[in-house]
């Protein structure tokens, strides 16, 4: 498996593994170091073993051994400088010194360890500094003594030297690395939230399809289920009175003829919109939509629905024809007309023209009341229905069970309240209340 950097601390150490480096040539970079190291001390501790008295061999392995402490530099930087404390008087370790120094400060490990580490190798350095120079000063030619401040001031730039800049320089790598690991985790933060933010706009993207879907489904029933009971009545009434009133069986075909063409032509409007935008040509070659495609054609359609949709004024028409289909229709205007975002009005009608539908259905030869309300604030409308008329022909409409479901849906969704219920005198009652608020304002 491979390890990244971003399963690395700021050593290039890899947690919970069986050795503690992260790419190869960490390794081989530590061996190496390891390796020159041991090779330092061996070569130093002749001259050790020559001072403490001890065999050669003797001080060349106990050099060897100590040099190859650098090896765990990345995984103990901790030991790795207490040994080289601990050989300073020995003269030996100088490498490992100045490495240990640059691993612990480059380690996770807490400032203020690094900070004492560093200030006991700086002070075992500066007084093995001070006791050599002196050493050779005293060896010297007498005539040509330094000054007092010789010995102290070299013995401070010699322990600067060897200690300041490994620990600066590790203090920087640290820093770096750490700052490269949050950048890192930031960037793996964001492509999440982008991510998330792309999935979300999908769903949204969905909802608004399937919105619109059902926006323009809507309109059709409105469409279909209004004119088409329409038609269904005028044909029961035609073939109730095709051979004792011809006069006026004509007339009712005449009417069923012209409700079946402005059916056939908002159809075609609609659905026109939804091909222009979403449907190949005849001939070309046929690309699978996208459902990006199918909200926008439907989105269109909606827009088209809406500019070229009914409005209040056209109430009376809308009363007129349930009028010609044998029903009594009354029909009250209260207050005083004025103009209303079109998304209103349509609302309005739709919910006047599918209570009539539902009267033709439910309530054959019923009367009905039409009450339309222009108040300061709210538009308010009630359809009301007395019991069926026993002796009038049931046209046998059948019913999908959504008008009701689709009228309280537009009503809520500006804002209004919708009621419908039977009333005591065996009828059925339709109340809706639309805000004249912003989202209605013209």
């Amino acid at each position: 498996m491979t390890t990244t950097g971003a399963h690395q601390d700021a050593t290039g150490m890899t947690p919970g593994g069986r050795w503690w480096w992260g790419r190869r040539r960490s390794a081989v970079l530590d061996i190496g170091l390891a390796g020159v190291s041991a090779l330092e001390c061996g070569l130093e501790g002749v001259g050790f073993a020559d001072k403490a008295g001890l065999p050669v061999p003797v001080g060349v392995l106990f050099g060897l051994m100590v040099g190859s402490v650098l090896l765990v530099r990345r995984r103990w930087p901790i030991v790795v400088v207490l040994v080289s404390i601990a050989v300073t008087p020995a003269e030996m370790g100088y490498l490992m010194g100045i490495v240990g120094l640059y691993s612990l400060a480059a380690s996770e490990v807490p400032r203020r360890i690094t900070a004492a580490l560093a200030g006991m190798s700086s002070v075992a350095v500066f007084i093995v500094t001070v006791v050599r120079v002196r050493q050779d000063v005293t060896q010297g030619d007498p005539g040509q003594q330094p000054s007092d401040w010789y010995v102290p001031v070299l013995a401070v730039f010699l322990t600067l030297g060897l200690n300041a800049p490994p620990v600066l320089f590790g203090l920087y790598i640290g820093a770096r690395r750490r700052l490269m690991e949050s950048l890192r985790e930031r960037a793996d933060s964001l492509e999440q939230e982008l991510s998330l933010l792309a999935d979300r706009a999908e769903q949204r993207a969905q909802w608004a399809r399937q919105e619109e879907r059902t926006r323009i489904a809507r309109e059709m029933h409105d469409v279909v289920a209004h004119r088409v009971s329409l038609m269904v009545v005028h044909a029961a009434a035609l073939q109730a009175v095709a051979l004792k009133d011809p006069q006026k069986a004509v007339k009712n075909a005449a009417l069923v003829g012209d409700m079946g063409r402005q059916a056939l032509t908002e159809l075609r409007e609609m659905l026109g919109v939804l091909r222009e935008d979403a449907g190949p040509a005849v001939g070309a070659s046929v690309a699978p939509v996208p459902l990006a495609a199918v909200g926008r054609a439907a989105a269109a359609a909606a827009e088209a629905a809406s500019e070229d949709g009914p409005c209040l004024d056209a109430l009376e028409d809308l009363v007129e024809q349930s009028r010609q289909a044998g029903a009594v229709v009354e029909l009250t205007v209260l207050g005083e007309a004025r103009a209303y975002a079109a998304e209103l009005e349509r609302t309005a009608y739709r919910v006047v023209q599918e209570a009539l539908t539902n009267v033709h259905k439910h309530a054959a030869g019923a009367k009905v009341v039409v009450r339309l309300a222009h108040r300061e604030a709210e538009v308010a409308m009630q359809v009301e229905n007395g019991p069926s008329d026993a002796e009038a022909a049931d046209a046998h409409l059948p019913s999908g069970g959504n008008g009701l479901v689709g009228m309280r849906e537009r009503v809520t969704r500006l804002g209004g309240v919708f009621v419908s219920g039977p009333t005591d005198g065996g009828g059925f009652r339709v109340s809706a209340v639309l805000p004249v608020g912003e989202r209605a304002a013209s």
